[in-house]
């Protein structure tokens, strides 16, 4: 049943008086208010509207399944067969603004984790080794089993390839430790201190000191241990799902909805629409501390360096938040609360005052008082580097840019082009041979920092076509005539460069400003996604707001040469190869994403730096790629992989689980190291500009040590460098204006 179109009062402004046109509509729910926003706005501003009928009801209802049990280990058959009575029946619900298939879902899901919960601590503590038979490990291979004995089953196996998996590697760490001790030269003695356990006694020699004692477990002993760590693990794991509240549910309906018109239009209830703000600036207000839940407490996983957390020292790894207090206030008990409840309470504004109470690893319980600050999470910002490889090619500038940063709300916040430029500055201080811009792993962001980032390399022009629904596409321009870097340019990228990435790598494609080296092909997002405040939907209801938002696809991009980067992305000029070469990711490994299409080219030229014999540099590059061992191992690594992730049953008779497995992991022996030795030619530098900023304390000192030291074993940046070489050996085929108009 097609729902009926709304009156839109004003799309630019994103509001839908909903009130105006259903004045006898019953907001009184909330759920119905989220869910009459949601599928409104969809239907009003969604690039490509999907038709909600009996067919949608369908898609609806199966990505509902899907998405509260992925790996099929709570539902049986008969309970999905019987909620399938609605499963023609969810667009009429959507109409209606009525909850019947969503409802009738929260019993049934919730009995089930409680059927799950009951039956994992009634096999747990079975005879594992009478479990034998095959695993299927990739959950979409799985069909719900037809009974509650089959679902018994399905458990056993799945607890038996869990401890199959940790005995395994339990096992391994223990004979690891006796080698490296047996290899030592303390090691003296061997005393069997009973059948089951036997210690090794380390003699003390003369001026050394003590050896603490080695405890060598029975592989019956390790079992126990296995079967203790299970069930910790599970223990935590059912105890977040107890901890699930009905809106988690409704967000999860909402979604299976929203999904169906493209995979990146979602609704985002308030404090994740905050969390997407402060991944995208790359800063909050806080006490710079990441937490995760640890049983009924809330466990300091790491300290951000630089924040207020670190600067106190006080508040250190490990330990466990039991209680918080706003200063002034009385604190608040947080045993048992959901993670994040806690960190809403631990956050607050700049100056602000918290007292954590605290259990330290010694048992003792402290108060920690800390005055909550800017917290700059640095590690996604631009920065760069020189890099050298002798007798090849010197002096080459290296910015690595994580993602594409703004802060979106805040006037004069951060802008990854502004800093870009920052970057390129420095580098051109330092007269770099040539430039490498890194975009691998990016995931995209900011539209106007991609444009004016873009036109950093050229002098003006246009960098990417957006299309709206329903109308022609408009162009966003370079409208800066200036130049700021006009040499070789080279733009790293692989297959999780998304979005804003694949704009960036197109338009220098289109241009031919740079050689794009990466991955057979760029993620293949080409669509653009706004926020809807839900809130605006609506003149009152003010008690019951906030709403969230609501992340739609509103256009698509388009390259200026026409083509569209959704689905297919960007094919690099040059593709070298990584673990991932064979195995299909990105946009295409999605459901329901959207077509690749193509609209007509805008004109488009450069006369800043252009190369006059590409097919030359491929060749060349292919061919040293060719001839490299490490690049050859990648080759047969991704091979490795690919046939392993298709080969997802695993026997659970241990012996033949332990034969699999250690044949895999000789296969996988060939290839350690791989990424963790230093190229050896390779020469990484920090810039003279940023020695201040490095050693400023003790944090960034740390942190750049760490960069440095990852950046010395890519061995991508060592072929990249090559090719700048074979490109450098062009430059009297290159115009070059900037050299050009000195002369």
């Amino acid at each position: 049943m097609k729902l009926k179109g709304l009156l839109i009062v004003s799309i630019l402004s994103s509001s839908l008086f909903l009130g105006a046109v259903y004045p006898g509509f019953d907001f009184k729910e909330k759920e119905s208010m989220i869910i009459n926003a949601v599928v409104n706005y969809l239907e009003a501003l969604h690039f490509d509207p999907a038709t909600i009928d009996d067919s949608f009801s369908e898609q609806a209802f199966d990505n509902y399944i899907k998405m509260i049990d992925p790996s099929k280990r709570f539902l049986i058959k008969p309970e999905v067969d019987q909620m399938a009575v609605f499963k023609t029946q969810i667009d009429d619900q959507i109409n209606t603004r009525t909850f019947e298939f969503f409802e009738s879902s929260i019993d049934v899901i919730d009995n089930s984790r409680q059927r799950a919960k009951d039956i994992f601590n009634e096999v747990i503590d079975e005879d594992f080794s009478k479990v034998n038979g095959q695993i299927e490990m990739d959950r979409d291979k799985r069909e719900f089993v037809n009974s509650e004995d089959e679902l018994k089953d399905l458990w056993r196996k799945l607890l038996k390839y869990d401890l199959n998996s940790r005995l395994r590697s339990k096992i391994k760490d223990q004979e690891k430790k006796i080698k490296n001790r047996e290899e030592g030269e303390k090691m003296s003695a061997y005393k069997t201190m009973s059948p089951e356990t036997t210690e090794i006694i380390e003699k003390e020699e003369e001026n050394d000191e003590p050896v603490k004692p080695l405890v060598i477990k029975t592989e019956k002993e390790l079992k126990a241990d296995c079967i203790k760590a299970i069930k910790e693990s599970y223990e935590t794991w059912f105890g977040n799902l107890d901890k699930d509240r009905r809106s988690d549910k409704f967000e999860t309906y909402v979604n299976s909805i929203t999904h169906l018109f493209d995979p990146h239009s979602d609704y985002l209830n308030p404090k994740e629409k905050k969390d997407f703000d402060i991944r995208m600036g790359g800063k909050l207000e806080g006490i710079g501390a990441r937490l995760s839940p640890s049983d009924d407490m809330t466990k300091v996983v790491s300290i951000i360096p630089g924040g207020p957390a670190w600067k106190g020292k006080e508040l250190q790894v490990d330990d466990l938040i039991t209680a918080v207090q706003q200063k002034g206030e009385e604190p608040v008990n947080i045993v048992g609360m959901r993670l994040d409840d806690v960190v809403q309470k631990i956050r607050g504004d700049k100056g602000s005052i918290v007292i954590l109470t605290v259990n330290k690893a010694d048992g003792s319980t402290v108060e920690i008082e800390i005055e909550r600050d800017e917290v700059i999470i640095d590690e996604s910002f631009a920065r760069s580097l020189i890099l050298d490889l002798p007798d090849a090619v010197e002096n080459v500038g290296y910015i690595r840019l994580p993602k594409f940063y703004s802060s979106f709300e805040n006037e004069g916040g951060n802008s990854c082009a502004k800093d870009v430029k920052a970057e390129i500055e420095k580098l051109n201080a330092e007269n770099v041979n040539a430039i490498i811009l890194d975009l691998r792993n990016n995931g995209g962001g900011s539209l106007k920092d991609v444009v004016d980032m873009s036109g950093l390399f050229i002098e003006d022009g246009p960098i990417v076509q957006v299309k709206p629904r329903g109308r022609e596409a408009y162009v966003y321009d370079d409208e800066d005539s200036a130049v700021h870097y006009n040499g070789p340019l080279v733009v790293m990228v692989n297959q999780f460069s998304a979005s804003a990435s694949e704009i960036l790598a197109a338009a220098l494609q289109d241009y031919e400003r740079a050689v794009i080296v990466g991955s057979t092909s760029t993620f293949g997002k080409g669509t653009v996604q706004r926020f809807v405040d839900l809130d605006r939907a609506y003149r009152e209801y003010d008690e019951i707001k906030p709403l969230g938002n609501l992340k739609i696809t509103m256009q698509k991009f388009y390259r200026v040469d026409g083509g569209s980067t959704q689905l297919k992305g960007v094919v690099p000029d040059i593709v070298l190869p990584d673990n991932y070469h064979f195995i299909e990711t990105g946009e295409k490994d999605y459901d329901h994403a959207m077509a690749w299409t193509e609209i007509p080219p805008v004109e488009f030229s450069q006369d800043v730096y252009k190369i006059a014999d590409l097919p030359s540099v491929v060749a060349k590059s292919n061919a040293r790629v060719k001839s490299s061992k490490d690049f050859q191992l990648i080759y047969e690594n991704a091979g490795r992989l690919k046939k392993n992730r298709d080969d997802s049953s695993y026997p659970l008779s241990y012996n033949k689980f332990i034969n699999l497995s250690d044949k895999r992991e000789k296969e996988a022996d060939k290839f350690d190291g791989l990424f963790e030795e230093d190229v050896k030619s390779l020469v990484v530098k920090n810039l003279e500009a940023d020695n201040e900023k490095i050693n400023f304390d003790e944090s960034t000192i740390v942190r750049n040590e760490e960069w440095v030291k990852g950046v010395k074993t890519d061995i991508y940046l060592e072929e990249v460098l090559h090719i700048l070489k074979d490109m450098k050996s062009q430059e009297k085929s290159y115009t070059n204006v900037k050299a050009l108009e000195e002369k």
